[in-house]
């Protein structure tokens, strides 16, 4: 039976049209409750129809990647790849918001934001629970796994979504992005500024690149701006708590920060 609700996503208003009721409820934390007067008056900016096809293709590309890993081919339930289909489809239009997908662990302190990325399994999600433990109550995650960044001139905000990691760490918040860190495995903690031309590849890979191509025009013009706007650096992390401390001292002693 399908099931149609909205949600808010980095200040856009989504109608979902899903085949799954896990669905809803995967997204309770971003819907637009039922039965107020606000929801009478939506005019959503996107719409998302899901079907059959958008989950076997969902199925058909986890095969293909785990081929391509040279891992068992997993199975996936049809209400998970439905998340996934869901996801997919809202990230091929955001562009055309000013917003795009980034796959990063994107952690607030004091209100401000900093973003982590890195290949699989480096470490990210580990690095910010020590920020976690560092600051404290200073510090909120906005997302573990694929939070939306908006680019405009005014400046850059990274979104929490659903859609946030295997152990659900983020919230429905937003917070003023102030550096984009690529986390690399050292035996020492260190951290260096980089440069847009050194990183942009690894960022670009990062980013969901939509199939449509103005999309994908509109996304490259979007990098363009963030990495422009944000500060830029390496860090090398040993994966030890004190990396929290050199990584976010570090930033702050830059002069993008002063």
């Amino acid at each position: 039976m399908e099931v149609t609700f909205y949600m808010t996503l980095a200040g856009q208003v989504i109608q979902i049209s899903a085949l799954y009721p896990t669905t809803k409820e995967f997204c309770k934390d971003y819907l637009v409750e039922d039965g107020t007067e606000q929801l009478a008056d939506l005019t959503p900016a996107i719409t998302i129809i899901i079907t059959p096809e958008d989950i076997q293709y969902e199925q058909e590309k986890s095969a293909r990647e785990d081929e391509v890993e040279g891992i068992p081919v997993r199975h996936f339930s049809e209400p998970y790849l439905e998340t996934l289909a869901v996801y997919r489809k809202i990230a091929e239009q955001m562009p055309f918001y000013d917003t795009i997908l980034f796959h990063g662990s994107a952690i607030a302190v004091d209100g401000e934001a900093y973003l982590f990325t890195a290949k699989s399994g480096t470490g990210k999600s580990t690095h910010t629970r020590f920020w976690r433990d560092y600051f404290g109550e200073r510090a909120v995650m906005v997302n573990d796994d694929k939070p939306l960044i908006r680019i405009t001139q005014d400046g850059v905000t990274v979104y929490g979504t659903p859609w946030n990691g295997k152990h659900r760490l983020g919230s429905h918040i937003s917070a003023p992005l102030k550096a984009i860190c690529l986390l690399e495995r050292d035996k020492e903690n260190h951290i260096e500024v980089a440069t847009a031309k050194e990183l942009y590849p690894r960022l670009l890979q990062q980013t969901y690149r939509p199939g449509n191509p103005a999309a994908m025009m509109q996304t490259l013009q979007l990098m363009d701006e963030l990495t422009g706007q944000v500060g830029l650096y390496r860090l090398g992390c040993n994966l030890s708590p004190e990396a929290a401390k050199v990584a976010y001292e570090g930033i702050h002693s830059t002069e993008f920060f002063k």
